[in-house]
């Protein structure tokens, strides 16, 4: 049960017409500069780039070497031409098997796609959450303690897949597009990952993370306020919980470098232990990617 609620990754879409009392939503942190570009891409949510930031030794992320969204399942062929416009040739899923079964990816015939999951669905852990998160057996407060071990966990427990999907996304020499469900947690973390190896400051990389939270705005309102219109539906259950599942949190992102420097010491000997990317190496990554 470890796991029973990284319910961020599938429970937003099921549980959008669901909820308990109306109340009023808390309001959530929002990233002060959109320095990414967002790109509107019909069907797909928290689509963007990373790039236009400066790292600690003033050097500017180049455009159009790094995107980020939630799935594509619901990518429609008309949408594939903004792909091709964008040279996106690779798509890195980091959902789980279950997730990727329920859930495919629609892409171009000729697109790269590759699928890595530090977290996969074991005993059908998910399907369980959601029946207690129904029946109101999971409360706001438990739902951001999971959230937070969630992080904790993914940084660390499969170090060889998060190897693997850092290193795919460094080595690439064309555009990647990476991403999970929601396009924040997962996808979150390893952008954060990503602009750490790169030097860029905790101000940036935090921000890029909570941006998340700007560019779903208005799909978590809608849904959040769905769920609560159909509280009769579902009366024991605390809308908290999607609130505290539809959002990203610092504290979220903290727990993850938290534990990181708890097992390694520090990041910078997480990123030579476990990512197995030498200084020189690091320093051959901010060539490519910084101006």
């Amino acid at each position: 049960m470890k796991q029973l609620i990284h319910i961020s990754v599938l429970l937003i879409a099921s549980f959008c017409v669901f909820s308990c009392k109306t109340q009023d939503f808390t309001q959530p942190q929002y990233g002060k500069n959109e320095t990414g570009n967002s790109i509107e891409i019909k069907k797909v949510y928290n689509f963007r780039t990373v790039g236009n930031i400066k790292n600690s030794e003033g050097k500017t992320l180049k455009e159009g070497k790094f995107y980020r969204s939630g799935h594509l399942h619901k990518l429609k062929k008309k949408s594939f031409k903004e792909l091709e416009s964008l040279g996106i040739k690779e798509i890195i899923d980091l959902r789980n098997s279950k997730e990727i079964a329920d859930k495919p990816d629609h892409l171009p015939t000729d697109m790269v796609y590759k699928k890595y999951s530090a977290f996969e669905d074991e005993g059908d852990q998910l399907t369980q959450a959601k029946k207690l998160v129904l029946k109101g057996k999971v409360n706001g407060s438990d739902a951001d303690k999971r959230m937070i071990d969630f992080y904790r966990e993914y940084v660390t427990e499969n170090p060889e897949v998060i190897k693997k999907i850092i290193t795919d996304i460094l080595e690439s020499n064309q555009p990647v597009l990476y991403h999970c469900t929601a396009g924040k947690d997962r996808t979150g973390i390893t952008t954060a990952l990503i602009l750490t190896i790169l030097k860029f400051d905790k101000e940036t990389i935090y921000n890029d993370y909570i941006l998340s939270n700007n560019y779903r705005k208005k799909l978590v309102l809608k849904r959040l306020n769905l769920a609560d219109n159909l509280h009769f539906l579902y009366p024991k259950m605390d809308v908290k919980v999607l609130e505290k599942l539809s959002w990203v949190e610092t504290a979220y992102l903290d727990a993850a470098f938290d534990e990181i420097n708890k097992k390694y010491g520090s990041i910078d000997a997480y990123i030579q232990q476990v990512l197995g990317i030498s200084e020189n190496k690091r320093e051959e990554y901010i060539r490519k990617f910084t101006n």
